[in-house]
């Protein structure tokens, strides 16, 4: 198993190392559309909680509109800042292509050549949710996040926050390179399905309540 680790780490690497070079002209695209589409910022970069909970500047391209958290925050549109909403009017109209085909993860291609992430593992939570984290919850910060995974092809966005907890933590149980691939073919496959709808995270909500009452 920790030569299959070892593996792991360096095909990470030399994977999306090749994958940044042959979507150069992908993404070239998709930038030049950002710009004409919804102008600057192109990049969207914000703390994540990586492997052990150490925060690092998590890439996407940008899909909603500038200060998008705050604008939730001021206009109340839910009670998790961070959250989408169902139609979500913050959401730019590159955005919701970028985000139904899944375009607006590829510049995490870099976060996983520098190391910070892996091309298959828990996906990478808010460093203020993981600040929220059980002893139980903290059991997903093992391992590097990752750009997919298996919470991502069972259920995504439209499953709630316990469930995808037990997913990750059953990944992480039962990690092999051989479900890694299964993992990366499934994601190929849902490339173009339909955005899913998203759920209100609940218990991160009640979380977040109860940390600013012990303040």
């Amino acid at each position: 198993m920790r030569v299959q680790r070892l593996v792991k780490q360096v095909l990470d690497r030399i994977l999306a190392f090749v994958l940044l070079v042959i979507l150069t002209p992908l993404l070239v695209v998709v930038v030049a559309w950002l710009l004409v589409d919804s102008g600057r910022p192109v990049f969207f970069v914000y703390p994540r909680a990586g492997r052990f909970g150490r925060p690092f500047p998590m890439l996407k391209f940008r899909t909603m509109i500038p200060d998008a958290i705050e604008v939730g925050r001021t206009q109340k549109l839910s009670e998790d800042p961070f959250g989408l909403l169902h139609e979500d009017p913050r959401i730019t109209r590159s955005g919701r292509f970028l985000r139904r085909t899944s375009l607006d993860e590829l510049p995490q291609l870099l976060n996983v050549v520098r190391g910070e992430m892996s091309l298959v593992g828990p996906r990478p939570d808010l460093v203020e949710q993981a600040s929220h984290y059980s002893e139980h919850d903290r059991r997903r910060l093992d391992v590097l996040p990752g750009i997919t995974g298996w919470s991502q092809i069972h259920g995504r966005d439209e499953i709630e926050w316990p469930e995808r907890i037990e997913q990750d933590l059953w990944y992480i149980a039962h990690w092999s390179l051989w479900l890694d691939l299964r993992i990366l073919a499934a994601t190929a496959r849902q490339l173009f399905r339909d955005e899913p709808t998203p759920i209100e995270d609940a218990v991160n909500i009640e979380r977040a309540k109860q940390a600013r009452e012990r303040t």
